[in-house]
């Protein structure tokens, strides 16, 4: 049973509010129960909440303590506001938005319990005049008191509850205000510990979703392979910048490499340990660029039924490898290019402000610089993702490193095949020499998948464009059956066929009916030799 002086202070058990708070999981709750319940003491008059919080921008402009304050990290801000007036508004005394609502460390009087750690009683107010900054609310208010406790929890100072009353708490009310300061103090801190606990299993979840997706990929290609002086040249490149946190443009054409580069810059990264996060902006539908880059609230739109984070979030201290960096819309390069200065984001539907840490890599098949020049890409994110950037070489330009890459792809290709590796012959290793490779490596691994496909008795026939061309043209010239065709004559035999699968299409690529599909390429194989071919597509 506690004294008069309690009964005056509390309108209930403040044992009942010890319990309550600590059956409290949600911060915000936490703080709002405090205020209210602590708020219906019949001698009451205010209580409020200050928790210690990085201040926001614009903050510091309009407070009213911005000359006092010279330490800007943090400072007190109003979390929880309750009470009953005499002169105004319930609804008043809850707001947090008021004159008070921020206090630097060390100023006024809840400044002060901050900085100190320690509580404060000021029994007589009208005695205490340094302490008042508005007399005239006092005395309309009939305050004669207030009592003020740090909210400390494991020796770190979180806020500062303060009461002001019509009547002094004494001796007794004190302690139960500094106990309930304390209970209080931990109910925080264990509710924001659950809260980082739950947000961190979610981004587990994410990153391991998403990385799960990857992990075909990664095994694709393995390690660089290759000892041809220009791989040397781009390995060199690879260790003078992965210890850094320097932004990367890989350039080079489509199938040499360019996310096998990304992945060995992580690799060899600070940043090894936190997650490399791939982004094919090619494939992103123009509607949803913003939700998958910087993810979404709850309701944003018709087809969000939660809260997402995009791939900036789950990249957070990590690599974000932004592919194809090339096909991002105008409009949205300035949304990536405020990410990226900033290292702030806003999830889509949603206003609060993410932090984040990221390092950019990027990489496309396009001169980005002529089309910065032409006004296609913007130029200050151009500068903004070449600051080193890295080219690599075509494998028509390292014909030395045919032989290993074709030796590690059907090392890999017979475990997966689950059958006996068939011997590479040197008339394979010449065959695949003497061929262009418009696909790169990326079509060198399907050619010689598809060689081993066939290879039943362990003997490698490999079907190339070159090859057909080749056989196709000998059988229709009259007279010229054994014919060995000049390079130029390939690629003109070979730049018609394309002409007439495009035509046959209506200039279509893409698609069951586009022309690869009736080539029997891959659509980016198909789009990489239109490119090196100077084919003009028309319909």
């Amino acid at each position: 049973m506690h004294s008069l002086v309690d009964q005056h202070l509390f309108a209930r058990n403040p044992k009942g509010l010890l319990i309550e708070l600590a059956e409290q999981l949600d911060v915000d709750r936490i703080l709002t129960l405090a205020a209210q319940r602590l708020s219906e003491g019949p001698s009451v008059a205010l209580v409020r909440v200050w928790l210690l919080q990085p201040p926001l921008a614009g903050d510091c402009t309009d407070c009213r303590f911005a000359t006092e304050c010279f330490q800007r990290d943090f400072c007190l801000h109003l979390v929880a506001s309750a009470g009953r007036s005499l002169n105004a508004s319930a609804d008043e005394w809850n707001r947090l938005d008021g004159s008070f609502r921020r206090f630097p460390i060390g100023i006024r009087k809840v400044g002060q319990i901050a900085k100190t750690g320690k509580s404060l009683e000021v029994s007589e107010i009208a005695e205490n005049h340094a302490w008042v900054a508005r007399p005239e609310w006092v005395r309309d208010e009939k305050i004669t008191s207030f009592a003020g406790h740090p909210l400390i929890f494991r020796g770190q100072v979180l806020g500062v509850l303060g009461l002001f009353s019509r009547q002094p708490p004494g001796e007794s009310g004190f302690e139960w205000l500094r106990m309930i300061a304390d209970h209080l103090a931990a109910a925080i801190a264990n509710a924001r510990a659950l809260n980082e606990i739950e947000l961190l299993k979610k981004r587990l979840e994410l990153e391991n979703e998403y990385l799960r997706e990857e992990v075909q990929q990664a095994e694709s290609y393995g390690e660089l392979v290759g000892q041809s002086p220009a791989l040397q040249v781009v390995s060199r490149q690879i260790d003078l910048v992965a210890p850094t946190d320097s932004s990367v443009l890989i350039l080079g054409e489509s199938g040499t490499g360019k996310e096998l580069v990304a992945r060995e810059l992580h690799r060899r990264s600070r940043r090894a340990s936190r997650p490399l996060i791939k982004v094919n902006c090619a494939a992103i539908p123009r509607e949803l660029y913003e939700s998958e880059f910087f993810g979404h609230a709850k309701g944003a739109f018709t087809s969000a039924l939660r809260d997402r984070a995009g791939r900036f979030e789950l990249a957070d201290g990590g690599t974000l490898f932004l592919d194809e960096i090339g096909e991002i819309p105008l409009d949205l390069q300035a949304k990536l290019l405020r990410v990226l200065q900033e290292g702030e984001l806003e999830r889509v539907g949603d206003e609060t402000t993410r932090k984040v840490d990221v390092r950019i890599l990027a990489a496309t098949n396009r001169k980005l610089r002529e089309e910065s020049e032409a006004g296609r890409f913007r130029q200050d994110l151009y500068y903004r993702l070449s600051v080193f950037p890295i080219e690599l070489p075509p494998l028509r330009n390292r014909i030395e490193d045919i032989p290993l890459l074709a030796e590690q792809f059907l090392e890999r290709l017979s475990r997966k095949l689950g059958q006996r590796r068939p011997r590479l012959t040197l008339a394979n290793v010449q065959t695949l020499q003497q061929y262009s490779w418009p696909g790169n490596i990326r079509e060198l691994q399907h050619v010689l998948e598809r060689a081993s496909i066939g290879a039943t008795d362990g003997r490698l026939r490999l079907e190339l464009p070159t090859d057909i061309a080749k056989r196709t043209v000998s059988t229709e010239s009259s007279g010229e059956s054994e014919r060995i065709l000049t390079e130029a004559e390939v690629r003109s035999f070979e730049a018609n066929n394309i002409r007439l699968a495009l035509k046959a299409s209506g200039g279509k690529i893409y698609g069951p009916d586009g022309a690869a599909a009736r080539l029997g390429v891959k659509p980016t194989t198909l789009a990489s030799r239109i490119k090196i071919l100077e084919i003009s597509i028309s319909k």
